[in-house]
């Protein structure tokens, strides 16, 4: 009965973003992913419309113009973005769904969707953070410089977020994650659409 939600998982590279995500959705299979479009070509394994809606460059510009994304930025000469269509489409029939994305395209998310709820995940410290990234074995000791200064520039934008999440243990943080979103789809905004509603289905 509830209206559905668009939940935004945001926070600094390293954090589990993704993991956190497949595990939500593993257990809320009814949840939509929101799928990201990119002009870069497909990799090995890749799926079209399920990995990425993959686009020409000419199409993204066309889609832009049209104001076809809630958010888009160009990552090292190639274009990242949102559509917007299939994430309307889905809450229109009713459908939850979730975006992982980053910090500054949540904050052009927050722009051109202010309803959506903006959850930004944490991590316990900056200290694991750095081993975190440091595990993975793909970063220089210069990359891995970067991404922390980044990290903390981030996290000044806090405020911009209703709700944190600090996974320092993945299933208590998908599980805060999820109570999350069972506390917003029960959240009263326009009580005369819920009792219409339930006089409706009386």
């Amino acid at each position: 009965m509830s209206e559905a939600k668009l939940f935004i998982l945001s926070g600094p590279s390293g954090v589990g973003k993704g993991t956190i995500v497949s595990e939500v959705l593993k257990e809320d299979p009814g949840i939509h992913l929101s799928v990201s479009a990119t002009t870069r070509s497909p990799r090995k394994g890749e799926v079209p419309g399920v990995s990425y809606y993959f686009m020409e460059d000419a199409q993204f510009r066309s889609e832009i113009r049209a104001g076809g994304f809630l958010e888009y930025a160009d990552v090292h000469g190639h274009f990242y973005g949102t559509p917007k269509a299939p994430v309307m489409e889905k809450l229109a029939e009713g459908k939850d769904v979730i975006l992982e994305i980053d910090v500054q395209g949540a904050m052009k998310v927050r722009e051109t969707y202010p309803d959506g709820v903006f959850i930004f995940i944490l991590p316990p410290s900056l200290h694991e953070l750095r081993r975190r990234i440091e595990e993975r074995g793909t970063e220089s000791r210069e990359d891995i410089e970067l991404r922390l200064g980044k990290a903390v520039s981030e996290m000044n934008y806090l405020d911009r977020y209703e709700y944190y999440v600090v996974n320092e243990d993945l299933q208590g943080a998908v599980a805060d994650v999820r109570a999350i979103m069972r506390a917003e789809r029960c959240r009263v905004r326009k009580a005369e659409d819920i009792l219409k509603k339930i006089e409706e289905e009386s």
